[in-house]
C-alpha cells in the first residue's frame, strides 16, 4: 500500500457517491492495521472559492471528482485490495487540502 494509491470503494451502502478511495496514510506507519483515507465524488458542479481549497477537483480516469477531505477516515487495510491508480500527481494538491481542514490557511 502506498500514500495516494486510489482503491475502488468496497461498501455497498456508499460505493455509488463514493466510487473511490485514496489513501493518505503514508507508509512509515504502515505496521497499522488501518488506513488513513478520504473518498473521491463525482464533481456535478463548482465549488465556491473557500470550498475549493476543502474539495479540491482531481481528474481520474477521465473524470472529474471531488477530493472530500472533510470525510477523511480510517478503513481496515484488509478492506482496500489492488490499487487501480495513483494521485501522486496531485500530492500537493491534496496535502494542501487537508492542511486547510485543518489550520484554515
Amino acid at each position: 500500500m502506498a500514500q495516494f494509491d486510489v482503491y475502488r470503494n468496497p461498501s455497498k451502502q456508499s460505493k455509488e457517491a463514493y466510487p473511490y478511495l485514496v489513501d493518505m496514510q503514508n507508509s512509515v506507519i504502515d505496521q497499522l492495521a488501518t488506513r488513513l483515507i478520504v473518498p473521491l465524488s463525482i464533481a456535478r458542479s463548482k465549488p465556491t472559492m473557500l470550498m475549493k481549497n476543502l474539495m479540491p477537483e482531481i481528474l481520474f480516469e477521465g473524470e472529474r471528482y471531488f477530493f472530500l477531505t472533510q470525510q477523511l477516515t480510517s478503513m481496515p487495510a484488509e478492506n482496500l485490495k489492488s490499487p487501480i491508480g495513483t494521485l501522486e500527481s496531485s500530492r500537493s494538491l491534496l496535502i494542501d487540502a487537508i492542511d486547510f481542514a485543518i489550520t484554515g490557511i
